[in-house]
C-alpha cells in the first residue's frame, strides 16, 4: 500500500530546496518588490484620502463661513434698505405736505387778494349809487370829486367803527 522510499523522500527534500532557491532568487525579490510597491502605493493612497478628507472639512467650513458672512451681509443690506426706505418715505411726505401749505397759502393769498379787490369794487359802486342817491335826495349842485371825497370820508368812519 503506502511504501516509504527513503531516497525518494531524500530527493524530494533537495529539489525542493533547490527549487525554493531558484524561485527564491528569481522569483521571490520581484514577488515581494511588486508587494513592496503595492503596500507603498496603498499607503499613498490613504495619505491623499486623508489629505483630501482634510481639504473637503477646511473647504466645508470655509464655505460655512462664507455662508454665515453672506448671510450677514444680507441681513445688514435688508435692514439698510428699510432704513433708506422709510428715510425716503418721511422725506417724500414732507415735501408732499410742505407743497399742500405752500398751495393753501397760495389760495389763502389769491382768495385775500381777490377779497381786497371785491371790497374796492364794491366800495366804489357803493360810492357812485350812495352819490347818486345824495345827490337826488339832496338836489345839490356838488361837483362829482366832491362827492367822492364825501363818501369815501363816510366808508372810513364806518370803516372804524366795525
Amino acid at each position: 500500500m503506502l511504501e516509504l522510499n527513503p531516497g525518494l523522500i531524500i530527493w524530494t527534500i533537495i529539489t525542493f530546496l533547490i527549487v525554493l532557491a531558484i524561485l527564491r532568487g528569481t522569483a521571490w525579490k520581484p514577488l515581494m518588490q511588486v508587494l513592496k510597491d503595492r503596500e507603498e502605493k496603498i499607503e499613498s493612497s490613504l495619505e491623499e484620502a486623508e489629505k483630501a478628507r482634510l481639504e473637503a472639512i477646511r473647504l466645508l467650513e470655509e464655505n460655512k463661513r462664507v455662508l454665515m458672512e453672506a448671510e450677514t451681509q444680507s441681513a445688514r443690506i435688508m435692514r439698510e434698505g428699510r432704513v433708506m426706505g422709510e428715510k425716503l418715505k418721511a422725506e417724500i411726505l414732507e415735501k408732499a405736505q410742505a407743497s399742500s401749505r405752500q398751495m393753501v397759502e397760495q389760495a389763502k393769498d389769491e382768495i385775500r387778494r381777490e377779497k381786497d379787490a371785491a371790497l374796492v369794487q364794491l366800495r366804489s359802486e357803493v360810492s357812485d349809487l350812495a352819490i347818486a342817491a345824495a345827490g337826488k335826495l339832496l338836489d345839490a349842485n356838488l361837483d362829482t370829486a366832491q362827492q367822492r371825497r364825501l363818501v369815501d370820508q363816510a366808508i372810513k368812519e364806518l370803516s372804524r367803527k366795525s
